[in-house]
């Protein structure tokens, strides 16, 4: 039998069928224009009711893989060269709006707000479900359920393989930063693209870092920048850096590892908005991209939920947990426990891909 169902997990019934349905049409066992199997028949196999089919092929249809038509039944509308465009479109298209107080896009009725009866709806089950474990304070590098849930998410989104112990909790990415500073000491060089956000140059600088600023073309940091500074952290943003719009093809992603490797450095990958940004394929991240543990991946759920929700991660190499903890493991997190529970539900239940799908898809259609 190939679709089933394991009662031994957490995951209910339907996400479960949901995405071992999902999977097969994405590796292509479902073709352009193929017909799922009916609900009845689907039920019949894996065990479970029709409505619990049903609720499977409704996520399937919100996200634009599959469409229902009337007395027909379900069939795949997925196309991976509709899912994203080319990066050259991407390129042609320009850099991203993006408000000069803030290093994302403005939610003020953009595509990419979050449905707030969703984040509302999930805000209520978690003051249910957990109760007085909402005033308790939060573990230092933030609560597990959120850690893990993180892990799960990134092994499945972006092909990175991160254990929860690796991920640290923190209040947006300007606070991240702070917190690289500090581990890696004042004595250290930071390398950054020219142009770049201003903040990161202004949170390293008043945190005691010497900026090194490295001029960039159309590829990303220019190859000659890279061989003349002095730095040992390299901090990049391979994907629509901001204000250029450049992303950093997969040859200088490469490039960006050799050089750390060469000088037994890191690298700082900030991903912001990646999620949100369309392109022809899931991009490889740089993280998941190294073979020697020296990438340190940073990002926030501010562009992707809302810019009130003050919560970003970072994940550590493991060749840097000890040192971390070491200098900076006394630090309380800065999150507070409920929203950290509402973002682990809505990366377990699977509102927040489902929100990122809609927005990709409204994209896409906007470009039409």
């Amino acid at each position: 039998m190939k679709y089933h169902v394991d009662y031994t997990k957490n995951t209910p019934a339907y996400l479960q069928l949901y995405h071992q349905l999902r999977q097969d049409i994405v590796n292509g066992a479902f073709a352009y224009g193929s017909r799922l199997p009916s609900k009845r028949l689907l039920a019949e196999e894996a065990g479970v009711s029709v409505i619990t089919i049903q609720r499977c092929y409704s996520i399937l249809c919100d996200e634009g893989y599959v469409d229902a038509r009337q007395r027909s039944g379900y069939f795949v509308v997925y196309r991976e060269k509709d899912f994203f465009v080319t990066g050259a479109s991407r390129q042609e298209s320009g850099p991203l709006q993006t408000s000069k107080d803030t290093h994302y896009t403005p939610h003020n009725g953009t595509d990419s707000e979050f449905p707030f009866s969703v984040l509302s709806k999930t805000m209520r089950k978690v003051m249910l479900d957990y109760a007085d474990r909402l005033l308790i304070k939060s573990p230092n590098h933030g609560c597990s359920e959120l850690r893990y849930a993180v892990s799960c998410y990134l092994s499945r989104a972006m092909g990175i393989i991160a254990e929860p112990q690796q991920i640290i909790i923190g209040s947006g990415a300007e606070y991240l930063y702070t917190l690289l500073a500090q581990l890696f000491g004042n004595n250290c060089i930071f390398a950054l693209e020219n142009p770049s956000y201003s903040k990161i140059a202004q949170v390293y600088t008043v945190s005691g870092i010497r900026c090194d600023l490295l001029q960039m073309d159309n590829s990303g940091i220019m190859s000659s920048e890279l061989a003349r500074t002095p730095a040992k952290v390299l901090h990049i943003t391979p994907f629509n850096s901001f204000p250029s719009g450049i992303t950093a093809d997969v040859s200088k992603r490469q490039e960006y590892l050799r050089w750390a490797e060469a000088r037994d450095g890191f690298i700082v990958e900030d991903n912001y908005e990646s999620e949100l940004t369309v392109s022809r394929k899931n991009d490889d991240t740089v993280f998941s991209l190294s073979k020697t543990d020296s990438v340190i991946f940073l990002n926030t759920f501010s562009t992707t939920v809302a810019p009130s929700i003050r919560v970003g991660y970072m994940v550590l190499p493991k060749r840097l947990l000890a040192k971390f903890e070491d200098r900076l493991g006394f630090y309380s997190c800065t999150v507070p426990v409920f929203e950290q529970l509402v973002l682990a539900e809505l990366l377990d239940n699977g509102d927040f891909e489902r929100h990122i799908n809609r927005v990709r898809r409204k994209r896409r259609q906007n470009m039409r």
